[in-house]
């Protein structure tokens, strides 16, 4: 075993590079190394500084934008070094931690090495930090960025061990990493990549996962063509792949026995390990894989066997609206960066085949690169990590693309709103984190859901709240097939709630705690059982995080308390119904709706107000999560805030 695994190590193209690789990493500060995927970089170049010796001076990290890739990569490192998983070599993710005393090689998100930036900014642990996956360019590496090298150049200068600092990607602009990073040495690694055939629709596709479905039935069924290999195709998100594999799984029991089989796996970043591991096993004999993955398998993952890639041209993104408040979760097309990564998935051990499924016209028209996240999204969690940082000159610090101003000043706006942050005028202004926004940072959660988990200590439902901002940190705990709604709907109703979604969710997870077959009871209820799951994880270190605050776990499921504890963090998301189920949001007065999956979506009469954690811009501008509140609450909570925002007669009968 261990010999094969050291002749594949060999086998790949960086092995050809290994000592190269060590001596400019050894010599250099900083190093930009550039290599397709498949290429090895991710696995190996942390394996040859460990037995180099740098892990003796301290821990390699290694960040990584997803959970999926993190833990996959960390298994199949620990492997190689025959190793147990969470020894010598481990990973760290949000809500999990698989690393000890003994680990020398640590995988792990980039929003978790920020998090333990916090508590030690110079990162003293680290002798080797390894940003992969850099041209992704998250919110959080991107803050990474300046982090790491902010902690090097302090070291140094405190002649404290160098850090020596690694970016890695598998396409990169390589003049401006290499100018942030003080003119760091870049190398680059050979791939391997073979011949591509690349195939356009004639015209525009109305409904690309129909158009997805259809692609992936022909291409399976053509057995005379003689051409074996795996099928990967690009979706948007869980829904989406969740909804194509019922109906490929139903349409595999049509299939003429002479078919092949098809094995059909979903790949997404809140999948449970044990599942996420299945799309890198060899499928049984004659037996076809059918890969159904978002962008993660871009550039994150290798995933052999693969010859086939059908592209739906399309990736859910974050914006957001500063001005409004307004955070945008749209799908939108990708970009001719990631449509090139795509199509080199297919190429990996063979010739391959892309299937695009828009025209060759929209990918000329498609912009070239992804603009950075940390332009485009909220950044009241970033500013309250910075600040925890002791950070305080926001505007001074290095970043590689300024996020907008208007952005910043809207996320200082809300920390001040949820106390989290105090501005000092003397002579010029001045960030303090007050003792509330510390213990805000502590948890990994939004400030608005830390807030409220703070706040239910006051209203004495520590326990509930732990469960309810568990329920709100995965996508969602509830499945409608599209071709299901209706018995969907139908299990569901008997967990209806006037109050609203929120009182629903929690109504559901009781149910679910109390059943004794999970399984099955999620799939009679059209409950995400994977999701369910997660839950039950997250809120165990919500709740260890609770103790280390020293924070009692208190309890009290009413459902007006519940509510005014989640509007304490919510206060801003309230609207008011005017007409015809149209609402208008209290401070802004933006034009806003129900969502449809809300349970108050029917409801008649609308509720005259109510609060959302979530607003979304599909067709309309929609709210999601939403429950119905009492207007004099709001006067209760924030009454600084509402008396100039809100006039009289809307607190009248």
């Amino acid at each position: 075993m261990a010999s094969s695994m050291e002749a594949q190590r060999k086998s790949l193209p960086i092995y050809s590079a290994r000592d190269r690789l060590i001596r400019e990493i050894k010599t250099n500060p900083c190093c930009i190394v550039v290599g397709e995927t498949g290429s090895g970089k991710t696995t190996q170049i942390p394996q040859y500084l460990h037995e180099t010796g740098l892990s003796k001076k301290g821990l390699i990290g290694i960040t990584q934008p997803r959970r999926v890739a993190a833990i996959s990569i960390a298994t199949r490192v620990a492997k190689e070094q025959s190793v147990s998983l969470g020894a010598e070599v481990g990973y760290a993710v949000r809500f999990e931690d698989c690393t000890g005393p003994s680990t020398k090689i640590k995988y792990q998100t980039d929003g978790l090495l920020l998090r333990e930036a916090i508590q030690d900014p110079l990162l003293s642990r680290y002798s080797v930090v390894i940003l992969d996956e850099a041209h992704e360019r998250t919110v959080h590496t991107d803050v990474l960025f300046g982090v790491i090298k902010g902690a090097q150049k302090e070291r140094r200068e405190r002649h404290i061990k160098l850090l020596r600092i690694v970016i890695m990607s598998a396409t990169l602009d390589t003049s401006s990493y290499s100018n942030y990073f003080n003119n760091a040495k870049v190398l680059y690694i050979q791939g391997r990549q073979y011949h591509v055939n690349v195939y356009y629709t004639l015209k525009p596709q109305s409904d690309y996962i129909h158009s997805a479905i259809t692609t992936v039935l022909q291409l399976h069924g053509e057995e005379e063509s003689g051409e074996n290999g795996d099928i990967l195709v690009f979706l948007t998100g869980q829904d989406e792949i969740e909804s194509m594999l019922h109906t490929l799984i139903q349409c595999k029991s049509l299939f003429p026995s002479h078919w092949k089989d098809m094995m059909v796996l979903p790949l997404f970043s809140a999948l449970p390990s044990a599942q996420q591991q299945k799309v890198f096993q060899k499928p049984p004999p004659n037996t076809r894989k059918v890969i159904l993955s978002t962008n993660i398998a871009e550039t994150s993952l290798t995933l052999s066997g693969v010859k086939y890639v059908i592209d739906t041209g399309m990736v859910k993104g974050r914006g957001y609206n500063p001005l409004m408040g307004l955070d945008l979760l749209l799908v939108q097309p990708i970009s001719k960066a990631q449509a090139r990564q795509r199509l080199g998935r297919a190429g990996r051990e063979s010739e391959g085949y892309c299937y695009r499924l828009y025209t060759e016209e929209s990918f000329l028209q498609l912009e070239e690169n992804t603009v950075p996240e940390i332009q485009r999204c909220n950044l009241s969690s970033v500013l309250l990590q910075l600040l925890a940082m002791g950070i305080k000159d926001i505007l001074s610090f290095e970043f590689m693309d300024q996020p907008p101003e208007e952005s910043l000043i809207a996320a200082l706006e809300e920390l001040v709103l949820l106390k989290a942050v105090n501005k000092e005028e003397n002579g010029e202004e001045t960030l303090e984190l007050t003792p509330l926004g510390q213990r805000m940072s502590s948890f990994p959660l939004s400030p608005s859901l830390s807030s409220c988990l703070l706040a239910s200590v006051d209203y004495d439902c520590v326990v509930e709240l732990v469960t309810l901002v568990s329920l709100l940190s995965v996508d969602t705990v509830l499945y409608t097939p599209t071709d299901g709604r209706e018995k969907a709907d139908l299990a569901r109703m008997k967990f209806f709630c006037p109050e609203g979604d929120h009182l629903l969710l929690m109504k559901i997870h009781k149910a679910y705690q109390t059943s004794n077959e999970k399984k099955s009871w999620c799939h009679d209820n059209y409950i995400h059982a994977r999701n369910m799951s997660t839950v039950q994880d997250i809120r165990k270190q919500l709740k260890e995080i609770c103790r280390q605050n020293s924070l009692q776990l208190t309890s009290n499921n009413d459902g007006e308390r519940l509510r005014k504890t989640l509007l304490c963090g919510f206060f801003r998301n309230v609207a008011e119904h005017v007409r015809d189920g149209k609402y208008l949001t209290v401070l802004s007065r933006q034009e806003v709706f129900i969502h449809p999956s809300s349970c108050l979506f029917s409801v008649t009469p609308p509720p005259p107000f109510v609060m959302y954690t979530e607003l979304v811009h599909t067709t309309k501008c929609y709210m999601r999560m939403v429950s119905v509140i009492d207007p004099k609450w709001l006067f209760e909570i924030a009454p600084n805030y509402f008396h100039k925002t809100m006039t009289t007669n809307m607190i009248q009968d």
